[in-house]
């Protein structure tokens, strides 16, 4: 009875200087934000590209994707969502699943994956040392919780490395990654994805892009394939709205560059509220 007093007693006083931690963790928040950001180049997040750089905002994207039949999907999110920097160096993505609206009555309309993704800043410096650099690592991993066939069979997890060089108005912005499906990869197949975002600033907020969306697979039914996109686009930002909150928009269209593709003249719709 003594040692479960003595116990009880040492949490209550220890509850004082949890709360306190985290009332400092919290308050301290956007500071944190603030100057994890100002320790990196300050490039706009590309359309399809995830950028090596850590943000934090809420993002929309609006995906129309045609497949090699002529039928469009509608891809409502395109698994985007909120973005958080939780620690410096570090930011953490929570993507609420897509809705895909297929527009063809043999196929079942409904809600794809789960998916998260953490980023780990290993180097960065602003445009003001050699016009800014920064290299990420990414880890991230899915859920097979889509309706019908709208999701995957499996979790995925994908290890990435992301990478990015500024010169200048001119930067680039790229990752290679490898989903691994954690079971029947000799029937799902290993994707390796590579992907380039060129960018150019003009009238400071304007980021006309060309992208190159590569991926190549190998085991499965499709092994040996690869498919290339080209998406040029334009991000238009970062617009103030009110206080810490931006708006920031953008648009592309992808074009398959390789014999095969799983789809292609695909348009892009991307809204984001950094914050």
């Amino acid at each position: 009875m003594r040692k479960a007093t003595l116990g009880l007693m040492s949490i209550i006083l220890l509850l004082p200087t949890v709360a306190f931690a985290q009332d400092g963790y919290f308050s301290d928040w956007f500071a944190r934000v603030d100057k994890t950001k100002e320790e990196q180049p300050h490039w706009v997040t590309p359309l399809a590209t995830t950028t090596p750089r850590l943000e934090e905002e809420y993002r929309y994207d609006q995906l129309w994707q045609t497949n090699t039949k002529g039928v469009t999907t509608d891809n409502y999110d395109g698994g985007k969502g909120l973005e958080l920097i939780p620690f410096e160096k570090v930011e953490v993505i929570f993507n609420i699943p897509p809705y895909l609206a297929h527009n063809d009555p043999k196929v079942h309309d409904g809600f794809g994956d789960i998916a998260f993704l953490v980023k780990y800043r290993l180097l960065s410096a602003n445009e003001e040392h050699s016009g800014g650099y920064i290299l990420t690592a990414f880890l991230g991993w899915s859920l097979p919780t889509g309706d019908h066939t709208n999701g995957a069979p499996h979790a995925t997890i994908t290890p990435t490395i992301a990478y990015g060089k500024g010169l200048g108005n001119f930067d680039v912005q790229g990752t290679f990654g490898i989903a691994f499906p954690t079971s029947d990869t000799n029937l799902l197949g290993r994707n390796y994805l590579w992907n380039n975002a060129f960018q150019y600033r003009a009238f400071r907020k304007f980021w006309p892009e060309v992208e190159i969306n590569s991926t190549f697979i190998q085991d499965g039914p499709r092994d040996g394939m690869k498919q290339t996109f080209v998406t040029p686009g334009l991000v238009i930002g970062r617009l103030h709205l009110w206080n810490r909150v931006g708006f920031t928009i953008g648009g592309g269209y992808q074009i398959a560059a390789t014999h095969f593709h799983t789809s292609n003249h695909n348009a892009i719709l991307s809204i984001r509220f950094p914050f």
